[in-house]
């Protein structure tokens, strides 16, 4: 019998997934790992490893003895050692297509919260104000706006498309996506430097990777136009947080949307969790019941197909 480690998870239980690989003579182990001590000890013996947010660094890759393939529960890679992986042969799939309407909506209801201040406007009334919370040339409108969108794949295009409507010119900056591309699709290709430089509202939707890694910090913020609007939707290290927090007091930014955090809860004395002008939500833009159901069933897919000997799915790590 094939042992098929989970690391850690996030559901309720694992029915979807021991529906899928029982039936295949699999015994499903899981697990809610915090230490490479815990997951070497899971994954040692183990012939097939899913994955969430658990370490998946190279010590513990290190220590699998027969693992043909690592499975991670949604699109980032980045608890996972990719090299380490590489370097043992063991192919690392993610599922790239789960939850892109999700985040492309919530991102949208960001973009559209910090523009209208409608968190500002409900708590005011709330508190049995009824006036207008914010200077009013705070409130904005789309239409008379430059977005900057960075990164350009399933997802960053599908805010692109949901903006277009709006009639705001769509800046594109994603060295991975060929400009003609970017044109084609009714966007403007531009460098990072000038897309900082000229957006009224910036939104990230970019892997965590060496080179994206803090691309938002002292100095890039130094770069944007005084005032800008940020939106992040995509992983919490892209923005250095105590650079944030300075460009927010200084006003060179004048307003962040957050679903993602570095670290992740948040810090609860975190300056950003006290701050009017900071919308936070806690890493939920991918959540609705039907990307659940693909995030499940594609991982526990792709094990079946590991399993068959068949070609893997979503290969991430070139092997």
């Amino acid at each position: 019998m094939s042992k098929v480690a989970i690391t850690d998870y996030t559901f309720e239980d694992l029915t979807v997934e021991k529906g899928i690989l029982e039936p295949m003579g699999c015994e499903v182990i899981a697990q809610q790992c915090k230490s490479p001590q815990e997951l070497i000890a899971l994954v040692a013996d183990a012939d097939y490893v899913i994955t969430q947010f658990a370490p998946m660094i190279s010590s513990v890759i290190d220590a699998m003895e027969k693992c043909k393939v690592i499975v991670r529960y949604g699109i980032g890679v980045d608890n996972v050692d990719l090299d380490a992986t590489a370097a043992r042969g063991i192919p690392v799939c993610n599922v790239p297509d789960y939850c892109i309407n999700e985040v492309a909506d919530h991102t949208l209801g960001l973009i559209l919260a910090l523009n209208r201040q409608l968190v500002r406007v409900c708590n005011h009334v709330r508190d049995g104000l009824w006036k207008l919370p914010v200077p009013f040339e705070q409130m904005r409108v789309l239409t008379e706006m430059v977005v900057g969108v960075v990164g350009y794949g399933r997802i960053g295009r599908a805010v692109a498309e949901r903006l277009k409507p709006f009639r705001c010119k769509i800046l594109v900056s994603d060295p991975a996506v060929e400009a003609s591309a970017v044109r084609a699709s009714g966007c403007i290709p531009v460098t990072f430097d000038e897309l900082l430089k000229t957006s009224d509202l910036i939104t990230l939707h970019c892997p965590s990777t060496d080179q994206t890694r803090y691309m938002i910090n002292e100095d890039s913020l130094q770069r944007v136009k005084k005032g800008v609007l940020l939106v992040n939707a995509s992983r919490g290290n892209l923005i250095k947080i105590d650079a944030l927090i300075a460009a927010l007091r200084g006003g060179q930014v004048s307003a962040v949307a957050l679903d993602v955090t570095d670290p992740e809860p948040i810090n609860t004395d975190s300056p950003l969790l006290k701050m009017e002008n900071v919308i936070i939500t806690n890493h939920i833009a991918s959540v609705s019941v039907s990307a659940r159901e693909k995030l499940r069933t594609g991982v526990a897919n792709t094990v079946v197909c590991a399993i068959r000997g068949e070609k893997l799915p979503n290969v991430v790590n070139n092997v």
